[in-house]
């Protein structure tokens, strides 16, 4: 019985950590819009290798706290993205908590670079 429920715990913990998607159609049409913010929430040290024009770096682990200082309005389009997109679906999930209504996970920088260099 106690296995049982230790694995139904598990399940509902899993269940209610899931990540929002990536969605690199709607991160494109939101960085239309000249009031977006693109966010890098890779590490600083990844930043300084390349980063997507533009871009602000506020490393994931730390966006729940310093959000406010570039976002002050919960409104703003933002745009996220980091290697994978796990990183940013994370964060993508962490602001929403915070009240921010518009933030969209573009997923990885290498996959999101190239359609951003063809529509220059």
């Amino acid at each position: 019985m106690r296995l049982a429920i230790l694995f139904l715990t598990g399940l509902f913990t899993l269940a209610g950590a899931h990540a929002a998607e990536v969605d690199q159609a709607a991160a494109l049409e939101t960085l239309q819009d000249e009031d977006s913010l693109l966010i890098d929430v890779r590490s600083a040290e990844e930043f300084a290798d390349g980063a997507l024009p533009g871009a602000i770096n506020l490393e994931h682990d730390r966006i729940a706290e310093r959000i406010a200082s570039v976002a002050p309005d919960k409104d703003r389009p933002l745009v996220l993205y980091c290697r994978s997109g796990r990183r940013s679906s994370f964060a993508q999930d962490k602001l929403q908590a915070l009240g921010y209504s518009r933030v969209v996970n573009a997923g990885a920088y290498d996959d999101l670079l190239p359609l951003l260099e063809r529509d220059e």
